[in-house]
């Protein structure tokens, strides 16, 4: 089972031009959940959420999707809101309310003492990581098991960086260095780089995470595809490119997640989401995951909303000449 970690949270979309929003359940760890159980994948959410009608609405999409929600602890807070701003050929713009809400105030007392035994990894990320008490719990879970050596999961990080939540950037840039340190595989777009390492080629950031420790670093490149560079045990460096599908775009909501969560549980399908397993890689199986990725992102970006698809939708895509 892979355990998504972080943000629940109502994304209050435009409608009517803006004069009106629909509430739909979101946030980005909670979205790629959702995608994974969509592809098949055992997943679960570890996470606080609130008992206000708003989070009754984002465990019962949980439930509907059959992600597990043992390691929710639900409270009296109330539930984050994030308004979007949605523009023609732009990244969505988001403002936050999350003051007191019950998805920040995650506490170390609400973690479990242990992880379920059958847990293969755990992602975490975004905004969750740029609040506290949940960054902190979140991290305390992390290094805890990453701890564990060959035995722990494999651990996963996207910091879909909002700047505008950061505070304190050069603080937030030796965290975030700390959580790649103990990570197996780094999600990151080409945005987040902007922000970490300004100026920097997409490769040259790729390789100064992949430096610090992780198995795979991987970057979604919105319309160029996707890339990833793998270390090997003998210090070689695999480096692979996909490109995208040419689908039609209605918004790219949830395109990020969907790809994170498809990476996972395609590595879960081939038996390869454990450290020792993650290690031998080829880069024929690299390029297959990261196919299948950027299928699952293309078909959500296809419609509104992070509405992820299903296996059997990405499966029935062809990719190019690349087939399914």
């Amino acid at each position: 089972m892979i355990v998504c970690c972080g943000e629940a949270l109502i994304d209050m979309l435009p409608l009517n031009g803006g004069t009106g929003f629909l509430p739909c359940p979101g946030g980005s760890p909670y979205n790629t959940a959702i995608a994974i159980s969509r592809l098949g994948t055992p997943v679960g959410f570890l996470g606080r959420l609130s008992t206000d009608f708003f989070g009754e609405l984002l465990v019962n999409r949980l439930i509907e999707n059959k992600v597990e929600t043992g390691l929710i602890v639900r409270s009296g807070e109330n539930s984050t809101l994030a308004f979007v701003q949605l523009e023609p050929g732009k990244e969505p713009r988001y403002v936050f309310y999350t003051e007191g809400t019950a998805d920040r105030s995650l506490r170390l007392a609400d973690l479990p003492i242990t992880l379920p035994e059958k847990t293969s990894s755990i992602l975490f990320g975004s905004i969750a990581m740029t609040m506290e008490p949940v960054a902190s719990a979140i991290e305390s879970l992390v290094f805890r098991e990453h701890a564990r050596g060959t035995s722990g999961p494999v651990i996963s990080v996207d910091p879909n960086i909002r700047p505008f939540m950061i505070g304190n950037r050069e603080a937030y840039l030796k965290r975030f260095e700390g959580w790649v340190a103990v990570a197996d595989i780094v999600k990151i777009s080409e945005a987040d780089f902007a922000f970490i390492y300004p100026g920097a080629t997409t490769e040259t950031a790729m390789e100064q995470l992949l430096c610090l420790g992780p198995r795979v670093v991987v970057t979604t490149l919105g319309a160029a595809g996707a890339m990833a560079l793998f270390r090997q045990d003998d210090g070689g460096i695999i480096r692979v490119y996909v490109p995208v599908v040419d689908l039609p775009v209605v918004d790219t909501i949830g395109a990020g997640d969907t790809f994170h969560g498809a990476l996972l549980s395609w590595l879960e399908r081939e038996g390869k989401l454990s450290r020792t397993a993650l290690a031998s890689l080829t880069e024929e199986e690299l390029v297959e995951a990261l196919f299948f990725a950027n299928k699952a992102a293309s078909l959500v970006c296809s419609k509104q909303g992070a509405n992820p698809p299903t296996r059997a939708e990405v499966e029935a895509l062809k990719f190019g000449n690349h087939g399914g």
